[in-house]
């Protein structure tokens, strides 16, 4: 099994960082493709100023997802272990191997949720641009979901199936978009954001050769990376949203 739980996207960007414009591109897929910014319609400008903020939300978020996912830990007579925060860009050497561009992904070899500070910034972008809002919750939904990981393992579950662990972290993210709607913390628009994330997070549609053994392989490949069509991850998120922790896990009821 992997190492690392990730959130994969695929995305085209024009970035302007450190007050030089330059063209990105950047990009993922369930199967580690890459794509140019011909492959995408998805075409934005991303400033320092844009990264540097969503940095500051993804800090923010972060710190709220301790304080909740600790609150619990302690509820049920155990100690949350907060795993460490890390932005990167571009490949990075980690404890869980190589850490590829344009990804966010939790190791716990290290206990540590790494984030491509660049991809991050971009889906709120998006999201931004799709729904007319911020989008800042899009940006956030990625950290929340990497600390289900953490918070998933940490309790004792892991499931050999990639997607049942893909699952119980978007329940979990939607369990503390819950948790921010019952403090107030939750502006206009956050929810339909946190959709909009998950639903572009889904798996694509794997295109079958007819060739039994190469599509056998290529099953066998979806099923150790699968994380959920667009509706199974929206459906998930939602049912923490509706149900808290405790629908997500029955170590937290």
């Amino acid at each position: 099994m992997n190492r690392f739980f990730t959130l994969r996207g695929r995305v085209a960007v024009v970035a302007t960082l450190a007050g030089l414009l330059s063209t990105t591109a950047v990009g993922s897929s369930l199967f580690a493709q890459s794509f140019s910014a011909s492959d995408d319609p998805e075409m934005i400008t991303l400033t320092a100023r844009d990264v540097d903020a969503s940095n500051q939300k993804a800090g923010a978020a972060f710190s709220a997802l301790v304080t909740m996912w600790s609150g619990e830990f302690k509820r049920l007579g155990v100690r949350f272990a907060a795993p460490h925060l890390v932005r990167y860009r571009g490949g990075v050497r980690t404890n869980c191997g190589v850490m590829a561009p344009s990804n966010a992904s939790y190791c716990w070899n290290s206990n540590t949720i790494y984030f491509d500070d660049v991809f991050v910034a971009t889906q709120a972008k998006l999201a931004a641009r799709a729904l007319g809002t911020d989008g800042d919750m899009t940006a956030i939904g990625i950290i929340a979901h990497e600390m289900g990981h953490a918070v998933a393992m940490q309790l004792g579950y892991r499931s050999r199936r990639s997607y049942d662990n893909e699952a119980v972290a978007d329940c979990l993210a939607g369990a503390f978009a819950r948790q921010a709607q019952k403090d107030g913390s939750i502006e206009d628009g956050d929810i339909d954001e946190a959709f909009f994330g998950m639903a572009s997070a889904g798996d694509p549609t794997p295109e079958f050769t007819g060739d039994r053994r190469r599509d056998a392989r290529l099953a066998r490949l979806v099923a150790r990376s699968s994380h959920g069509t667009r509706e199974q991850r929206v459906q998930n998120f939602k049912n923490g949203l509706e149900g808290g922790g405790a629908s997500c896990l029955e170590e937290l009821r």
